[in-house]
């Protein structure tokens, strides 16, 4: 074991800094199987859920924390849980959404689930640059050329970023499809990480399809179509557009999607400080980090559908539709990190860290973005992990300035 868990104090400041790090590193350990990092702790309600699963992007997410960290058990989770995956890839190259950690079920969600792919490669790549346990995945070569032939073949041969249908990435009940922004902000840091062909062209795109406000108009003409589709009426013409498809677009204000834009260097240092500032604005971390809407999809809206209402669950402010996600929230602090606002990350981490105690550390899956009542399953590892991550980025930040 890591550390012997015990009832916490009541701290502050740098000292809960510590103990949030502390109590995630425990968790990760605590929702270890033999076969990888589950997605939370196991209970009789995550066990009817399948959140007691090795899901493909929250493993991988996990796996950004665990390799790297020099704690043997993590490092060898961090290895297997890629390889879970892997051992149920589809023929044409799909990571499955999750794996069942007993190996006798595979899933690929309703209309498919494309993020389980790039967040797989992603961390994948971040074993092969950190964990001494990197050797093993060599014999994944294979593996790896047919999951980026996978993703390339659902890529748009003009605009270099991927379609993919509604409610197929890890806001799977929004309706959020064609090109995506969140989607396509993996995609870039995918294409970066492997040394893809037309990165330019995917970040010319993702910028004018997505930030529509472009003073320059696309030479395609059927990307100035779609640019004109997307400027009317905008409520965030200040953030990047959820999604863009034909006639419509996602003018909702996606957090978690914007976030990665600026960490992964798709947005320049203009674009980035006017994202962050305007999320700001919104009060999205305002007093728990992070909701991941800016303006939650109404009943009424255009855009709503039917199945957000299965089981009362993405009502707005709640869930994907204006809830506040704390896994989030680290890549909320990371993004403020990356910028320079040291003393805004700090503080957000701390109120991290107070969201992921509640209830003696419950690390909850996410909470009302009104009542800030605590929703979901208890025990998320990608809460710990992105926590972690998020105190590494602000100590490089504090270092970079030294």
């Amino acid at each position: 074991m890591l550390l012997t868990t015990s009832p916490s104090p009541l701290l502050t400041g740098h000292a809960l800094i510590d103990e949030g790090a502390r109590r995630s590193w425990q968790l990760l350990e605590r929702n270890l199987s033999p076969q990888g990092v589950l997605a939370a702790s196991r209970t009789a309600a995550a066990e009817a859920r399948s959140y007691t699963r090795i899901f493909g992007r929250d493993a991988a997410i996990c796996v950004l924390a665990m390799a790297g960290s020099g704690l043997p058990a993590l490092e060898r989770a961090a290895v297997d849980s890629l390889a879970s995956l892997v051992q149920f890839q589809a023929p044409n190259g799909q990571i499955p959404k999750y794996v069942d950690p007993e190996g006798r079920d595979a899933d690929f969600w309703y209309l498919g689930c494309i993020d389980a792919t790039l967040w797989w490669l992603i961390a994948l790549q971040h074993v092969r640059q950190t964990s001494p346990l990197a050797h093993e995945t060599e014999a994944w070569a294979p593996q790896v050329a047919l999951a980026i032939q996978w993703l390339q073949a659902q890529e748009h041969q003009r605009f270099f970023l991927l379609q993919q249908n509604e409610a197929s990435d890890w806001a799977d009940i929004m309706p959020r499809s064609g090109f995506v922004l969140y989607t396509n902000a993996l995609w870039f840091q995918v294409k970066t990480l492997y040394g893809l062909p037309q990165q330019s062209e995917t970040r010319y795109h993702f910028n004018h399809l997505f930030h529509p406000q472009q003073g320059d108009l696309p030479d395609y003409r059927r990307a100035r179509l779609l640019s004109h589709y997307a400027r009317r009426e905008r409520q965030h013409p200040e953030l990047y557009l959820s999604f863009v498809n034909l006639s419509f677009a996602g003018d909702e204000g996606d957090v978690f999607g914007n976030l990665l834009a600026v960490l992964y260097g798709l947005a320049n240092r203009p674009m980035a400080q006017q994202i962050l500032r305007a999320l700001q604005q919104a009060g999205v971390a305002d007093p728990h980090p992070v909701r991941v809407v800016t303006t939650p999809i109404a009943e009424d809206d255009e855009l709503w559908r039917a199945y957000m209402g299965r089981h009362q669950q993405n009502h707005p402010h709640q869930y994907h539709n204006g809830g506040i996600w704390p896994f989030v929230g680290g890549f909320w602090v990371m993004a403020l990190a990356k910028l320079g606002q040291t003393s805004a990350a700090r503080d957000a981490l701390v109120r991290l860290a107070e969201v992921n105690r509640m209830d003696d550390w419950r690390f909850t899956e996410w909470l009302h973005g009104q009542t800030l009542a605590p929703m979901g399953m208890l025990g998320q590892s990608w809460n710990a992990a992105t926590y972690l991550l998020a105190q590494r980025a602000l100590g490089a930040s504090t270092a970079s300035q030294r």
